[in-house]
């Protein structure tokens, strides 16, 4: 039964060149240092962005805080460093993630380092608290690179020494204690950003390793999701050979593991039928039922000469109720069982409809199953009831799940059952092949979806001439 799926984004993106699909390949193949490399590269388009930004927009504290004589010269500098941030994130837009990435932050951290402690030469040198910007720069370069705690205190080291050698040789005459306190605060911004991004190091490589662990999770479980897919294909019927009937399958399974179910059974004895049904929900809990719902029918069929349709039912049922109960699950399943005969159809349980085309005429009806689903009751006999259709030379009855009515356009508008019916019509009054026949159905249903979101199941079945037992069984 249908259910919304969420679209695999790491299995989509690891396909494609963005930085997504870089740190998705990083996490396949287990390599921190590519994964933190590829972060740190992405990191810097955004502190390129931020100097380019910042840098000359701080020239609006300038017009109000400096000396008006100097501020000529201070859009100069300010320019001149939003230039060089301006061409890194030119470059680096253009360039692949590398190894030496990192050493565009120093470029960074430095040429603006270089350009404050210039404007504190000019205010006074250790005397101005222009200073102070230098703790920005340490803190935002530093803080926003995914590197190791010694890079940042290399960089903040060079940022200290600029400022210190600058004023120390070319600027004003200070008082030792002011040239104390400016580095005491630079130096303690600094320690305290070196331990920070040992800390968010840390954090980053435990976040990988997570990621590692999900990775191998997610890789388990499709394991088992595909093992049990190819379970569920597996238990088709090979053998599509009936007595006096022309019969065409197909199941496309979704992404998920569905429940949809079909059978074709002949016994030694010569009892004809056909199943059908549709486990609720997706996953392997889904595909579990919908295994053993059809080992039941099976056994009970190939055990029992001239089964009765509802006892085939209600002892599937019993089977299906423990068991659900076992798994501990909520799930359901409907089922309907048709006993063929020479002249006559048996329906027997609830699903969905199923129509009929008759070659007399060429018109298709449908015929409302009647029952209750399986696995919620312990007592089903009494809410089941067999109907019984006749059926002539090259009718045509189709079994359906709800992935053939429920698939959806790109505007969300379902494909339903009128439109289902409209197709059976028109496929059945071209051509009287049940492969053909099913086929154009087919083609019609996929024409329409914009996307497969549920398995399809489709079992179209011709009442063949008498004498002529020659069916053309097949299976798409």
């Amino acid at each position: 039964m249908s259910a919304v799926r969420k679209p695999d984004i790491h299995r989509h993106a690891k396909n494609g060149n963005t930085v997504e699909a870089a740190i998705a390949r990083a996490i396949d193949s287990g390599d921190f240092e590519q994964y933190r490399i590829v972060i740190l590269h992405d990191w810097m388009h955004a502190l390129c962005k931020l100097a380019a930004v910042l840098v000359p927009l701080f020239f609006v504290l300038d017009v109000f805080m400096m000396p008006p004589a100097l501020l000529p010269r201070f859009a100069i500098y300010r320019s001149i460093s939003a230039f060089i941030a301006i061409v890194q994130f030119l470059i680096i837009r253009k360039q692949k993630p590398s190894r030496w990435t990192f050493l565009y932050a120093y470029l960074m951290s430095t040429q603006i380092s270089v350009i404050i402690s210039i404007m504190t030469l000019h205010l006074g040198g250790f005397n101005s608290s222009y200073y102070a910007g230098l703790n920005l720069i340490i803190i935002g370069v530093n803080l926003l690179m995914p590197w190791k705690a010694y890079h940042t205190a290399i960089n903040a080291a060079v940022t200290l020494l600029f400022y210190a050698g600058s004023n120390l040789f070319i600027g004003h005459q200070f008082e030792p204690s002011i040239f104390i306190n400016n580095m005491f605060f630079l130096g303690a911004t600094s320690i305290i950003v070196t331990c920070i991004t040992y800390v968010r190091y840390r954090l980053l490589k435990n976040e990988f390793l997570l990621l590692l662990e999900v990775k191998k999770t997610r890789d388990a479980l499709w394991s088992e999701m595909e093992l049990a897919k190819r379970i569920q294909t597996a238990l088709l019927p090979k053998v599509h050979s009936i007595r006096g009937y022309d019969v065409a399958t197909v199941m496309l399974p979704a992404a998920d593991v569905g429940g949809d179910y079909f059978d074709i059974i002949e016994t030694v004895s010569g009892d004809r039928w056909i199943t059908i049904g549709d486990v609720s929900g997706h996953g392997v809990d889904s595909g579990l039922i919908m295994m053993m719902a059809q080992t039941s029918v099976m056994t009970k069929i190939k055990s029992v000469h001239a089964c009765h349709p509802v006892n085939l039912l209600s002892t599937t049922n019993a089977v299906l109720r423990e068991n659900i109960a076992r798994l501990g699950s909520n799930h359901y399943m409907t089922m309907m069982v048709m006993q063929l005969e020479d002249d006559k159809l048996m329906l027997t349980g609830h699903h969905q409809d199923v129509m009929i085309s008759r070659a007399a005429d060429r018109t298709v009806s449908s015929v409302a199953t009647k029952g209750t689903w399986l696995g919620i009751a312990d007592n089903i006999d009494e809410s089941m009831e067999t109907r019984t259709i006749t059926i002539a030379d090259n009718d045509m009855v189709l079994l359906y799940t709800d992935g053939a009515t429920e698939g959806a356009n790109s505007t969300g508008e379902l494909f339903g059952q009128e439109r289902l019916q409209a197709a059976f019509e028109r496929h059945a009054s071209a051509s009287t092949v049940a492969q053909d026949v099913l086929n154009g159905i087919l083609k019609d249903i996929q024409a329409f979806q914009s996307e497969q979101a549920d398995d399809i199941s489709l079992v179209l079945v011709r009442k063949l001439p008498r004498g002529n037992n020659n069916s053309s069984n097949t299976e798409v």
